[in-house]
């Protein structure tokens, strides 16, 4: 039997894929920013030896990149409440996201800053600039600038796995598609135009932080 294509089925719904895809650049943008913190400090306590923290820190990293994204979420959301920690799908999301990209992040980061030239640290020193004035103006700003492309790509691969947020009723674009699918029983037209959607918004989010990393990381470095 021939398959008759019926892609408008899945536009009706567009309305849907709209409000699926903001919620998951959302998701991106708030688990990036505080996912970049938690690596930055994690980072520095790692690399500088800052006790107890560089401790507290190489356990988190091991215990988040050597557990499922998905598994990670469920604990998060469905672990928590029996200690008394009662989150909505979408502090669950975030949470997850910004645990997991901070993990990352911690050890993306670090590679750079401990690529950073000794020399650079100790000519900076040498003009009487603090620890924390030496890795503000001297470490880190290069140190992201080597590491960047890797931030980049890490931010998109958190970007994607926010498609399992959809298991836990969060509203992004995975379970638009999963809602759409439900009422027109197009599945290939459906997963078709979302997983077009997921390939635009992969390239759209990797340019838009190559962009900011030229305009605030190279530009802070000159």
């Amino acid at each position: 039997m021939a398959y008759t294509f019926d892609f408008a089925s899945v536009l009706e719904y567009s309305d849907a894929l709209l409000a699926g895809t903001v919620k998951t650049l959302a998701l991106t943008a708030v688990g990036t920013v505080f996912g970049l913190g938690i690596g930055i400090l994690g980072a520095v306590s790692r690399a500088w030896k800052l006790s107890p923290f560089d401790r507290i820190f190489a356990v988190y990293v091991e215990l988040i990149r050597n557990t499922p994204f998905l598994v990670q979420l469920f604990f998060i959301f469905f672990g928590l409440p029996a200690l008394g920690l009662q989150l909505n799908e979408w502090q669950a999301a975030i949470l997850a996201m910004v645990i997991n990209l901070g993990a990352y992040s911690t050890e993306i980061i670090r590679s750079g800053i401990e690529a950073t030239p000794r020399g650079q640290i100790e000519a900076a020193e040498s003009l009487a600039m603090t620890r924390s004035q030496v890795f503000r103006h001297v470490v880190l700003p290069p140190a992201l600038l080597k590491v960047w492309p890797s931030i980049c790509s890490q931010v998109v691969i958190v970007m994607l796995g926010s498609s399992v947020c959809s298991q836990i009723a969060a509203e992004e674009l995975t379970f638009a598609a999963n809602f759409i699918q439900s009422r027109n029983f197009r599945a290939f037209e459906t997963y078709f135009v979302v997983t077009a959607m997921y390939f635009l918004l992969a390239i759209a989010v990797r340019q838009a932080m190559v962009q900011a990393g030229q305009r605030l990381i190279a530009r802070r470095k000159k």
